[in-house]
């Protein structure tokens, strides 16, 4: 490699790099070295006098903290199992759908991103109010399913209209029925946009604290709502830091699982192809 080529790879990497070492590796020091500090007389952090683990300690032995995080793991679990079910069959019939209408659909999934967040969720809670199932668990996934869905419908789109109509063609004239084809062509070859999609709703329903806090009662707090306690009502700072940080780990090892997924899947699909 010579030097030009050499300056242009620095050039062209170094400001990303900077990116992400200044918002993304640095805030995270933070918050750890937060985690092993006293938390201060009244609130924020007291001075350094060295490492404290008794925020873990914490953790480690109330369970209540730990009903909660498998709380976030149930809604996020149930709440991507509802936008595969969901985005699937919509993601499906976009795809098969003429060319000239495909972004007028795709259109129509990400238009509601054009409106503010918190109107869309106060519409539901004008929605769900005269029903009776506001500030239930129902309400709180119903909340989630509906801002996360838009992020599963994409992947499994641009996955399925990839997918070659000639496999589902020789298969039928070999034989195979319709649910035949789906679960032996269709299915396999879409899983690496379904681990995709799941990954970009599992992870963001984990952190979630908005929704809970506007759908749900007092007992769907979830570890979202736990950590944002912690830091502005309860003033816990290095409590809330030790959340974060059990939080950003199971994240990383559901972002893990996810890639393996998809690797899985992606091999699958070239052994079908």
């Amino acid at each position: 490699m010579t030097n030009a080529e050499k300056l242009t790879r620095w050039v062209v990497t170094s400001p990303p790099t900077l990116f992400l070492l200044a918002f993304f590796l640095a805030p995270a020091l933070i918050v750890i070295f937060a985690s092993v500090r006293e938390p201060g007389e009244f609130g924020g952090l007291a001075p350094w006098t060295g490492v404290s683990w008794e925020a873990y300690r914490f953790l480690a032995t109330d369970l209540v903290y730990a009903e909660i995080l498998l709380r976030s793991f149930g809604v996020a679990a149930l709440t991507t199992l509802a936008c595969i079910v969901i985005a699937y069959p919509l993601a499906w019939l976009i795809a098969r759908s003429p060319k000239q209408r495909r972004d007028l659909l795709v259109l129509l999934v990400i238009l509601p991103f054009a409106s503010n967040f918190l109107v869309r969720i106060y519409a539901w809670i004008m929605l769900l109010g005269p029903m009776g199932l506001l500030y239930t668990p129902v309400a709180v996934v119903a909340g989630m399913v509906y801002v996360h869905l838009p992020f599963m419908i994409l992947p499994l789109y641009t996955n399925l209209e990839k997918h070659d109509p000639a496999l589902l063609e020789a298969a039928q004239d070999l034989g195979a029925g319709a649910w035949t084809r789906f679960w032996r062509i269709t299915f396999p070859l879409s899983l690496p946009g379904v681990f995709s999609g799941a990954a970009l709703v599992f992870i963001p329903v984990l952190g979630m604290f908005a929704v809970p806090e506007l759908l749900g009662g007092t007992g769907d707090i979830l570890i979202g709502n736990l950590i944002k306690e912690q830091f502005l009502d309860n003033r816990d700072w290095p409590l809330g830091s030790a959340l974060s940080i059990v939080l950003t780990v199971a994240v990383l090892l559901m972002a893990g699982l996810a890639a393996w997924g998809a690797r899985r899947g992606l091999h699958g699909t070239e052994a079908v192809s």
